[in-house]
């Protein structure tokens, strides 16, 4: 699939068995701005191959079909070298079996407009910034930590993330980094399954809604967030989401819409 594309995989980094970065290069054109948070179309033909252990399509494609699906960018916005995404295969879909099937330097349609509102546009400069997500949803939080999100002194955050298991946290390392060198960034990991570890998980073991409720923000901030000190980010798992949704609106935390500024960003998928 060389030389059909208007971009190249230029870097794979395998996370887990179900995991991998890609780094995707544009070919003889320049990535255009972009905010962290914000999102890219990828593209294959039906014709690229599944990789091996998939299930089979379940529909049958047109000849010329190309599949499309959009996905979180994790890489910073100053980056013009390449996108990066964090993805997690399904074995059954579309876009995703195909994708993990590509080997560096292979062929790619990139999207050439990147588009969101799960930004930092509306968060105040003094605001306090929670980070949350599930699985492949930590992606567009890299790409604000990357972006310098922590040049601002006024402001501290945090990333919660939650998987399965240790080897399902993507960009773990480069958390844990940051929180070494930063006194204002906390990296708080939950796994669910801690009796699948091959060596003891000393982390929490709890949904991120229950972490939440028992006020692990607030240990970690050194004050209570409240709708009026801090933002909240949302991103993954669509009952993670509407479980943490509802216990911020019973706390008085409003969604952010376009028309009706709020406190709860939220970027759900399924």
């Amino acid at each position: 699939m060389k030389n059909k594309f208007n971009a190249v995989v230029s870097q794979i980094i395998d996370v887990s068995p179900s995991m991998k970065i890609f780094r995707i290069a544009p070919i003889g054109w320049e990535l255009p701005d972009f905010k962290s948070g914000q999102f890219a179309a990828l593209s294959l033909p039906a014709t690229a191959e599944r990789v091996e252990g998939s299930t089979p399509d379940y529909e049958e494609y047109e000849d010329g079909k190309m599949i499309k699906r959009v996905y979180s960018i994790a890489s910073s916005s100053k980056s013009k070298e390449f996108i990066e995404f964090y993805i997690s295969i399904v074995r059954s879909g579309a876009l995703t079996p195909r994708l993990f099937n590509l080997k560096i330097g292979d062929g790619i349609e990139l999207g050439t407009r990147m588009v969101g509102m799960f930004t930092l546009d509306q968060v105040p400069e003094d605001n306090n910034v929670v980070l949350i997500a599930t699985g492949t949803g930590v992606a567009p939080y890299i790409s604000m930590l990357r972006s310098n999100i922590l040049s601002n002194n006024n402001r501290k955050i945090a990333v919660i993330h939650g998987a399965a298991n240790s080897w399902d946290l993507g960009y773990r390392s480069e958390l844990m980094l940051l929180e070494n060198i930063s006194d204002r960034f906390k990296y708080i990991p939950t796994v669910l399954e801690a009796d699948k570890e091959h060596s003891k998980w000393m982390g929490d073991t709890r949904y991120v809604e229950d972490m939440w409720a028992d006020g692990v923000v607030e240990k970690a901030f050194g004050e209570k967030p409240k709708p009026e000190n801090t933002h909240v980010f949302l991103c993954g798992n669509p009952k993670m989401v509407k479980s943490m949704f509802a216990h911020l609106e019973a706390e008085g935390f409003k969604e952010h819409k376009r028309k009706s500024p709020g406190q709860i960003h939220v970027e759900s998928w399924g």
